[in-house]
């Protein structure tokens, strides 16, 4: 593995644990492979770079949030840029991730 695809993959691995809500400790209990102590590694590295929690630079870009109806009830509309992203309330936050990333990256 490269160190730019294990970089995108601990990056990916916190935006799921941030979004998670449980602690270290539980989260790596449910994720095999992954113990505390490199869930805290990784934490402390990517805030020293820059301070947040990416190990790129930060790129602002607007994001509307929108309670519009539509064909999946709860979801939620997010638009970035000219994209619209419909999250339902069983997304997958790591895809949602990449995606976001990406859109970002054609911004």
């Amino acid at each position: 593995m490269t160190k730019a695809e294990l970089q995108e993959l601990w990056a990916s691995r916190i935006a799921e644990y941030k979004m998670s809500g449980q602690s270290v400790k539980e989260w790596c209990a449910t994720h095999e492979g992954v113990s505390p102590r490199q869930l805290w590694y990784w934490l402390r590295k990517y805030k020293n770079q820059n301070g947040v929690l990416s190990a790129q630079s930060t790129r602002w870009l607007p994001v509307e949030i929108s309670e519009q109806t539509s064909n999946v009830s709860n979801s939620l509309l997010v638009r970035i840029g000219p994209a619209i992203i419909e999250v339902s309330p069983s997304f997958d936050p790591v895809l949602l991730s990449q995606v976001v990333k990406v859109l970002v990256a054609l911004c």
